[in-house]
């Protein structure tokens, strides 16, 4: 493990400690058996933001707290163990890094003090198909006057339903270019989706929308791919304390269950299996690490470190959701275990921004092969 100034530590352990106390998985289960239209709780999301999680990586100019990469994964982490449900990081990780690294001054100054407060949810409209490609774009934006007439449709926009930010990519001639969209501008329709694991996605339709000329981020299709990796870093954080957590409630099952007249734990083949899974989180917290640390450092190798934790903690994260489920026997099988939770979780985590073998091709690809 990496280590952590006091800052880190401190934010690090109160994250653990609100987890536990305010978000626990049982609060995720009432949010997925609510079927919210939002998909998470708005009541849990305003104190994330009150305890100012939404402002880490926003500079202290626009009313955050200016810190970095490393801290947000260790706060990620701490959400994953309990499965926690909010857009913190679509809208404290993807939105703050596309107008940090794209956006006009005046972009800036509008959004991002509002983003660190708590008032505006974001969500990221970049995926066309079923599988992820961020240049697969066919929505178009069509210069008018000053500014733009957008026409499209996205799919799986994660927080989509509550967003009342959309970022959106879009052609412009043949470039991808992206788009903050306000979502009460007329012409846009929203239907709510349902994901595996119980979170909230929306299918989100342009029709003949008018944008500003304020409306334009600078980067075209390198921006989209600084944000995804961004995005994919902090995500694989969430995904190894989902990883943990999943461990350590089997680990404990192994040590309390009775079998033939012994404690299940006691049996060889279960604890070479145990130490199998452990092996694997170790490896994975290390690539996670990595990735975030070369994010905070501005390395020229952050896409391919990011692709190694993205295809490194999803491969441990399917095993050991896997496992539990197994472990458990036929309680694993049942909704009231939370074991089902996070095996789903991990299905629909592992596909988002790219599954196992698109990171593992990606990292290929950069490396010359």
């Amino acid at each position: 493990m990496a280590a952590l100034n006091e800052e880190q530590t401190i934010l690090r352990d109160v994250a653990k400690s609100w987890v536990d106390e305010r978000s626990p998985v049982s609060a995720f289960r009432k949010v997925r058996n609510a079927e919210l239209e939002s998909g998470f709780d708005p009541g849990t999301w305003k104190e994330m933001a009150e305890m100012g999680w939404s402002a880490v990586i926003v500079p202290e100019d626009f009313g955050g707290a200016g810190l970095d990469y490393l801290t947000m994964g260790l706060i990620f982490e701490q959400l994953g163990r309990t499965l926690n449900a909010s857009p913190l990081l679509m809208t404290g990780v993807g939105a703050v890094s596309a107008i940090l690294q794209g956006g006009s001054p005046s972009q800036q100054n509008k959004w991002l003090p509002r983003i660190s407060e708590g008032s505006c949810v974001a969500a990221l409209a970049f995926e066309e198909g079923a599988r992820h490609d961020l240049g697969n774009v066919s929505a178009t934006a069509v210069k008018s006057g000053t500014g733009f007439v957008l026409n499209g449709q996205k799919t799986f926009v994660v927080d989509g339903m509550a967003a009342n930010l959309l970022l959106v990519s879009a052609k412009v001639d043949d470039k991808i270019e992206v788009f903050l969209v306000p979502s009460d501008l007329p012409g846009i329709q929203r239907e709510k989706l349902n994901l595996a694991d119980g979170r909230g996605a929306a299918l989100v339709s342009f029709k003949d929308v008018a944008l500003d000329e304020d409306s334009t981020l600078s980067g075209g299709i390198e921006l989209l791919e600084h944000i995804a990796d961004r995005v994919r870093a902090v995500l694989s954080a969430e995904m190894l304390g989902s990883s943990i957590q999943a461990f350590e409630t089997t680990v404990e099952y192994l040590k309390t269950r009775v079998q033939f007249g012994h404690v299940i734990g006691s049996f060889q083949a279960l604890q070479h299996r145990a130490a199998a899974m452990l092996g694997k989180i170790e490896l994975s917290r290390s690539v996670v690490e990595a990735a975030l640390t070369a994010i905070d450092q501005g390395r020229e190798n952050v896409p391919m470190l990011v692709s190694a934790a993205k295809a490194k903690v999803g491969d441990t994260y399917h095993l050991i959701s896997n496992e539990m489920v197994q472990m458990h026997g036929g309680i694993g099988m049942t909704d009231e275990h939370d074991a089902g939770l996070y095996l789903k979780r991990a299905r629909v985590t592992e596909a988002m921004f790219g599954n196992q073998s698109f990171h593992r091709d990606r990292y290929g690809r950069l490396d010359g092969y």
